[in-house]
């Protein structure tokens, strides 16, 4: 049963608490946020292994309020955040945002996302490679890190 104080929330979190209510404990609860990084920096979040958002920023400050915003609503036993390797300073700028925003722990993974930007026609319209490039990151295995909050680390 949902009650009316999630009208509040953002929409992906709806979402993600509508199928934590229709999945019962069935499956495997990890949250997994994948990232292409750039100008246009695309975002897909997969929970309970079904993809709840896929989306496209240009703010790196909006970005990370927002995925701030979904680590911290959606319960998870493991949290993954996994940012393609192809803007190293701006993937590590996201991680550094984040730790600052976001004041549990979470785990991250630099991945290699040569290869996950498929050609479509019209030239990446509305960002749809970038939202695209997003969603096969989150699919590959990269060196997994832990992030504990700053408060826990001084």
């Amino acid at each position: 049963m949902l009650h009316e104080e999630i009208i509040d929330k953002e929409p992906v979190v709806i979402r993600g608490l509508i199928i934590q209510k229709l999945e019962g404990g069935l499956d495997k609860n990890d949250l997994l946020l994948g990232i292409d990084p750039g100008q246009r920096t695309g975002l897909s979040v997969f929970y309970f292994g079904k993809e709840i958002e896929r989306s496209i920023f240009t703010s790196i400050e909006d970005l990370v309020m927002h995925v701030a915003k979904i680590l911290a609503e959606l319960k998870a036993e493991r949290k993954i955040l996994k940012i393609g390797n192809g803007n190293m300073n701006l993937a590590k700028e996201i991680i550094a945002l984040l730790n600052l925003r976001f004041c549990s722990d979470f785990e991250f993974e630099f991945v290699d996302e040569r290869r996950t930007s498929l050609k479509i026609k019209n030239y990446n319209q509305r960002g749809k490679r970038d939202m695209m490039s997003a969603k096969y990151i989150t699919q590959r295995e990269g060196f997994r890190q832990f992030i504990l909050p700053l408060s826990r680390t001084g």
